[in-house]
C-alpha cells in the first residue's frame, strides 16, 4: 500500500526531530508530528533552560551535522566535582572529582542551550526533503493493524510503515497501544533556572547532594550557570511561589560563595520528579524513544542523551533492515531495538535511582559510607577514568551515530 512516509513520529522535542534526520542518512522518510507550533520551538530568547550533552551525545549531533552550527554556543564540561554536605555548612572533606584532562577524546560533555538545540533541529528538518514537520499538530486516534495510522484533530489520517512515540513521560502514543509503565514518585521537585554569577566557572560542573536532594550547578557560556535544585514537594512549592529575592535568599546557602554574587538570569521551571519505565519499549509496528520509553531521575544529567541513545540504536535497527530488505516494521526487527536499549535504560534507572535514596537523607552512617566511597572512587585513577567513560557514554554497546560514524 502507499504510505505518507516510511516513519510516522508523535513527538516535536528533541528525540523525535533527532530520529527523523538520523533515518533520513539511512533513505526512509518521516513525518514528525509536533504538538507545539513552530513559532514556541525557535523561541529567541534565552530561558535558562539548557542540557547536559554527553562526549556521545556530541558525536551523534556532529555525525547529524548539526554541531559545526553549536559548538561555538555550548560550554565545555571541562571538571566535574560532587561533593556530600548540608546547607550553610559547606562540602565534606571527601569528595569526587573528575577532569576531562585525564580523557585522551577530550571533554566529558557541553552544556547547550535549548533554544540553540532546537532552532538547529527545526532548520536541518526544514532542509531535509525526506522529513515533513507538521507543527501545532495533535493525534487523536492511532491504529497499527496492517500498517501505521494516526488521526489527527483534525481528523486527516496519516499512514506509515512504523509509528514512534517520542512524545514524553505521559507518551498519549504508549497508552493508545496498552502499554503500561512502572515506576514510582520521588517525593522531590526539581527548580530549574540560570544563574548569573561574578566569577567564572574555570567549565566545571558540581553536584552538591543534600538530605532533601541534589543541587546541580553547571556551566553555561559567559559568568554563568544553569541550576538543577531537588526539593521536597512542599518545599518547592513555596520557593517556586516566592518572589526572585527570597528565592536567591533560599538558594545562597545552598549554593555558596565560590562563584561570588549571584542573581537570576532567567526564568524559573519546576517538574515533579520520578520513574517511569514503560514496560514495552516496542509493540505493534510501534517503537517509544526518549521519555515515551524511560523517565529517570535527573541526579546524572543523563535523561536526553539516554534518549539520544535510544535514536541511534532505533536509526540503526530501521537502517540495517531496510539494506537487508526487510520490513522495518516487522516485529523481530523492532524487538532487536528493545533488546538493545532495555538493558541499558534499566541499569541507569537503577543506579540513578539507588544514588538519589542514599544521598538524599541525613542518616550519619549512610553519609560516612558515601563520603569514604566517592573520596575512594575520587583516589583510585582507573575507577575515576571508569566512570568518567562512563559519564561522557563511551562505554557499552554503542551506536554508530554515538561514535560519531554515520549509519
Amino acid at each position: 500500500m502507499t504510505h505518507d512516509a516510511d516513519i510516522l513520529i508523535v513527538g516535536g522535542g528533541l528525540n523525535g526531530p533527532c530520529l527523523a534526520l538520523a533515518c533520513a542518512q539511512a533513505g526512509l522518510s518521516s513525518i514528525v508530528i509536533d504538538a507545539l507550533p513552530e513559532d514556541v520551538r525557535q523561541g529567541a530568547e534565552f530561558d535558562g533552560r539548557s542540557y547536559a550533552l554527553a562526549l556521545a551525545s556530541v558525536r551523534m549531533l556532529r555525525a547529524l551535522g548539526l554541531w559545526d552550527g553549536l559548538e561555538d554556543a555550548a560550554q565545555p564540561i571541562l571538571q566535574i566535582k560532587a561533593s556530600d554536605g548540608r546547607a550553610g555548612e559547606g562540602a565534606a572533606p571527601f569528595f569526587l572529582h573528575f577532569d576531562s584532562a585525564e580523557l585522551e577524546e577530550g571533554p566529558m560533555g557541553h552544556m547547550l542551550e535549548d533554544r540553540h538545540l532546537r532552532r538547529a533541529l527545526m532548520a536541518a528538518m526544514e532542509a531535509e526533503t525526506l522529513i515533513l514537520h507538521r507543527p501545532a499538530t495533535t493525534v487523536v486516534a492511532q491504529s497499527t493493524e496492517g500498517a501505521a495510522r494516526v488521526t489527527l484533530a483534525s481528523g486527516e489520517v496519516l499512514t506509515g510503515r512504523v509509528l514512534i512515540g517520542a512524545d514524553g513521560r505521559r507518551s498519549g502514543t504508549a497508552a493508545r497501544a496498552g502499554i503500561r509503565r512502572t515506576g514510582w514518585d520521588y517525593g522531590q521537585t526539581a527548580l530549574v533556572a540560570a544563574i548569573a554569577h561574578e566569577r567564572p566557572h574555570e567549565g566545571i560542573a558540581h553536584q552538591f547532594f543534600m538530605p532533601p536532594g541534589p543541587l546541580a550547578i553547571l556551566p553555561l557560556p559567559g559568568n554563568r550557570s544553569s541550576i538543577v535544585w531537588s526539593e521536597r514537594h512542599a518545599d518547592a512549592k513555596r520557593l517556586m511561589a516566592a518572589d526572585d529575592a527570597a528565592f536567591l535568599d533560599h538558594l545562597r546557602p545552598r549554593f555558596g560563595d565560590f562563584l561570588g554574587e549571584i542573581s537570576l538570569a532567567g526564568q524559573r521551571y519546576t517538574y515533579p520528579l520520578n520513574l517511569t519505565i514503560a514496560n514495552a519499549f516496542v509493540g505493534e509496528r510501534l517503537a517509544l524513544v526518549g521519555d515515551a520509553a524511560h523517565g529517570v531521575h535527573p541526579i546524572a544529567g543523563q535523561g536526553l542523551n539516554l534518549g539520544l541513545r535510544d535514536v541511534g540504536a532505533l536509526a540503526e535497527v530501521l537502517a540495517e533492515a531496510k539494506r537487508r530488505g526487510e520490513d522495518i516494521a516487522a516485529a523481530d526487527v523492532l524487538a532487536r531495538y528493545q533488546s538493545w536499549r532495555r538493558f541499558d535504560t534499566a541499569a541507569l534507572a537503577l543506579a540513578t535511582d539507588g544514588v538519589n535514596r542514599l544521598f538524599s537523607n541525613d542518616n550519619p552512617a549512610l553519609r560516612l559510607i558515601r563520603d569514604i566511597g566517592m573520596g575512594a572512587v575520587s583516589a583510585i585513577p582507573s575507577l575515576r577514568r571508569a566512570f568518567m567513560r562512563e559519564a561522557a557514554g563511551l562505554t557499552g554497546d554503542v551506536p554508530r551515530l554515538l561514535q560519531g560514524r554515520a549509519l
